[in-house]
């Protein structure tokens, strides 16, 4: 595999890696009907406290890689280990108190309101014969603040917008009050307006509560700005590791994207200015 980060200080030694929440080491995913691995990755580092952002063009395995971690997909070998844990050794519900994930697709049984779907982030806490407590109740308000839909709780689900809807699974995700939150993709399909809210709750959640927070996103400039480490894949593999500014440059847009571009940081801000695109 090509693992770029490794070694990118003035004087020659290693960057300090950081505590990893959640880490993955000699990891394949594949699927049953495919003979190729989807997924074929020697280390992978989510460092605990902080947002990384999943990274890479259509096909390079990022959403795989998450269904992975969230322990929707069997590893084909290797192993992943949350905080020192292997997770095939947590059981369900134990796993689910631990980490949280929102897929990309999600789907709901009419007739519920926006309350009643964020009370189902809670299922991990509770019995089956156990109603709601007081901290069901509170961990919910409080998923139902952070993602600003208060004006929503008794709406039907059926009646709500796409951006209005993502924010609800969101708040659910929330409820769950995991220390490990996992997001595929959680902007597409969204405009701008509820792509920014999206991205500010998550910020809001890893300031407030310290949460480690692993994201797919595809729009690399905003990754860039809102993460704090970046993981660019390339055909299943990690290409690169690391904050953004040593991960987004030049040479990655055109390996990794296939696109010619010039790449600045303003005040940490990326810049990317796409120029053409390359032949693969």
């Amino acid at each position: 595999m090509s693992q770029t980060h490794s070694t990118d200080s003035t004087d020659g030694t290693a960057n300090e890696t950081p505590d990893a929440k959640l880490r993955a080491s000699d990891l394949e995913l594949r699927y049953a009907n495919v003979g190729e691995p989807v997924v074929d990755c020697d280390t992978l580092v989510i460092p605990e406290g902080e947002i990384t952002a999943l990274v890479g063009p259509n096909g390079s395995g990022k959403s795989t890689l998450l269904r992975g971690l969230a322990r929707h997909l069997a590893p084909a070998g290797g192993d992943i280990v949350l905080d020192g844990r292997d997770i095939a050794d947590l059981g369900d519900k134990e796993f689910a108190r631990e980490l949280g994930l929102l897929s990309q697709e999600n789907n709901a049984p009419g007739g519920l309101t926006v309350e009643d779907l964020v009370h189902h982030g809670r299922y991990p806490h509770k019995g089956f014969f156990d109603g709601r407590t007081t901290e069901d109740e509170e961990a919910v308000e409080r998923a139902i603040e952070l993602t600003g839909i208060t004006h929503l709780r008794d709406e039907d689900l059926g009646n709500l917008s796409g951006g209005q809807k993502q924010l609800v699974w969101i708040a659910m995700t929330l409820a769950q009050q995991t220390d490990t939150i996992l997001l595929d993709e959680p902007t597409t399909y969204l405009d701008l307006h509820h792509q920014l809210r999206v991205m500010d709750v998550i910020h809001e959640l890893n300031e407030e509560r310290g949460a480690t927070v692993c994201v797919v996103l595809h729009d690399l400039q905003q990754a860039a700005r809102f993460a704090d480490y970046l993981v660019a894949l390339r055909d299943g593999q990690v290409y690169d590791w690391g904050p953004p500014e040593d991960v987004v440059t030049e040479e990655l847009l055109a390996d990794v994207f296939g696109v010619d571009a010039a790449v600045d940081f303003d005040d940490g801000d990326p810049r990317i200015l796409p120029r053409r695109a390359l032949d693969r």
